[in-house]
């Protein structure tokens, strides 16, 4: 009698052994076989640590500067200076692609992945500006990959903290010392 009722609960056991191990995980789970993303670092510190510094290799290597001694052109004069320029580009352009990653973009996500597009596009184009040395194209290019940067900024960052917190308060620039007014 003992052996009639261990098998049903065996077989049961089985059962329901094998149901869990087939049914799907939580929601989101990626599948067996498919590529699994970690996209916990949160957004400005993917930014500060990734896209800007990304940014700024590019844009440190083109216009010019007016300093005290005159204009300073900021193009590079070697081809290790160059290609500086085009890593950053290079980064950007996957940094577009990273920001569509689920997990990653925000709503409204049609805007999100619009803007994430054109940073992909115009870092391209920034990239074949600066595999040419191309002095002017790489300025303007990257004018071009600003307005992207800051659109998206205008409406994910700064539009969201105003309806959030207010208009900022006082001035949020420096007083011009009296010497420098003209």
């Amino acid at each position: 009698m003992k052996h009639l009722i261990t098998t049903p609960l065996i077989t049961l056991a089985a059962c329901a052994a094998l149901l869990t191990a087939c049914s799907p995980g939580k929601p989101g789970a990626p599948k067996a076989g498919e590529p699994k993303f970690n996209t916990d670092l949160p957004m400005t510190e993917f930014m500060g640590h990734f896209v800007d510094p990304a940014a700024f290799m590019y844009w440190k290597g083109s216009g010019y500067e007016m300093t005290e001694a005159g204009e300073r052109d900021l193009s590079p004069t070697t081809d290790e200076g160059w290609d500086v320029l085009v890593s950053g580009a290079t980064m950007l352009m996957e940094a577009g692609n990273l920001l569509q990653m689920p997990g990653r973009t925000r709503a409204p996500e049609a805007d999100w992945n619009k803007y994430a597009q054109l940073l992909t596009e115009r870092a391209a184009i920034a990239r074949a500006a600066a595999e040419k040395h191309d002095k002017q194209a790489v300025f303007d290019e990257g004018g071009k990959v600003y307005e992207v940067c800051v659109a998206c900024h205008e409406q994910f960052v700064i539009q969201p903290d105003i309806k959030a917190n207010g208009p900022a308060k006082g001035d949020p620039l420096p007083a011009i010392p009296d010497d420098k007014k003209k």
